[in-house]
């Protein structure tokens, strides 16, 4: 099957670079943002490249971008690779279409993110039918047949949820107000995927055990700078008494603060501002003590995926899952991490 792929390398070059003329000139000059690109073939040893297709969400966040990044650094015709990236723009019918692109091209591997955790089936199956191993990065997805693909390799957001509930316990302790009603408002991520569900469970799972505090309210801020702001200032002029904003991503996070500026809020308008993914630009907000704790979502995950495909080809034993290392950023801890911080 292997040897097959090889062969069809120099078509698979051939397809890839008119998928790229074919793209709107909108696409040209980007990185991140193109909607399909390729490497570079390289005139001699193309045989030895591992072919693989990527498919990514889009680049809506900070770290979106820092996921991107780390898998296009580590999938390099230097380390053996040969990538065809695809950004489906939030869009779960530009995935599938990617997908069936890749298996069309005959790929040797295919690795994704998804944007939510349904409707995978079937495009799925012809991956497995086709023999293309399948990585998925990131998110997860819901199936019943979990052999339509061969590995996940992400954070555990249930468990990074749970951690932002587990440090505003400590903290109302510490601050003498684990006993005070709490005020609570959550900027929700995009409906439907997991690190939404998982986070929203896990910080869910911890708050559930207090019976004086009380969400106000929860709204979708699609993980988008703009829309945190758009939900932040409703929830504004929806509440007068907001003791603790829940924020399931970094650039969200980023917005409410804007929309807490231009209500004439000055920092965090004295509420507690829980965040996730740690970008070096939040933590620099951690450090000042305007956010108050944020909950790392690595996305430094491109030499997990380059581990995982090694050890496929020389034919090792790979586990089904791989959880990233993360941690959580306070203002007493943030200092030391800054200055080496890739994203």
């Amino acid at each position: 099957m292997k040897l097959s792929r090889i062969k069809y390398a120099v078509c698979r070059k051939l397809l890839a670079c008119s998928l790229l003329f074919c793209l709107p000139l909108a696409g040209c000059g980007s990185n991140a943002d193109e909607a399909q690109e390729t490497q570079e073939m390289p005139e001699e040893n193309y045989d030895d490249l591992i072919s693989v297709g990527f498919s990514q969400i889009g680049s809506e966040s900070i770290w979106r971008t820092a996921n991107t990044e780390s898998i296009q650094d580590a999938l390099t015709t230097e380390n053996g690779y040969f990538l065809i990236y695809s950004n489906a723009r939030q869009k779960q019918e530009n995935q599938i279409k990617a997908i069936r692109s890749f298996i069309s091209q005959r790929v040797d591997y295919i690795v994704f993110s998804p944007v939510t955790e349904n409707g995978w089936e079937t495009v799925l199956e012809e991956a497995k039918d086709a023999e293309i191993p399948v990585i998925m990065v990131d998110r997860r997805i819901k199936v019943d047949d979990d052999s339509l693909y061969t590995a996940w390799i992400g954070t555990d957001a249930e468990e990074e949820g749970r951690k932002a509930g587990e440090w505003l316990e400590q903290y109302l302790e510490k601050e003498g107000k684990e006993d005070e009603e709490v005020n609570i408002v959550i900027l929700q991520g995009t409906t439907g995927s997991s690190a939404q569900t998982g986070r929203s469970k896990g910080f869910d799972s911890v708050a559930e055990k207090h019976d004086n505090w009380y969400v106000l309210a929860h709204k979708n801020g699609d993980f988008t700078t703009a829309r945190g702001k758009e939900v932040m200032a409703e929830f504004l002029t929806m509440f007068k008494d907001i003791d603790v904003v829940v924020s399931q991503n970094d650039d969200m996070t980023l917005g409410a603060l804007e929309a807490m500026e231009e209500a004439g809020l000055e920092g965090n308008g004295g509420m507690t501002i829980i965040s996730f993914d740690a970008a070096s630009e939040a933590l620099r907000l951690v450090e000042q003590g305007i956010i108050s704790v944020d909950v790392e979502c690595n996305p430094l995950q491109g030499p997990y995926i380059d581990e995982v495909i090694k050890k496929i080809e020389a034919g090792e034993e790979i586990e089904k899952e791989y959880i990233v290392e993360e941690q959580v950023f306070t203002q007493e801890n943030v200092s030391e991490y800054l200055p080496d911080r890739k994203y």
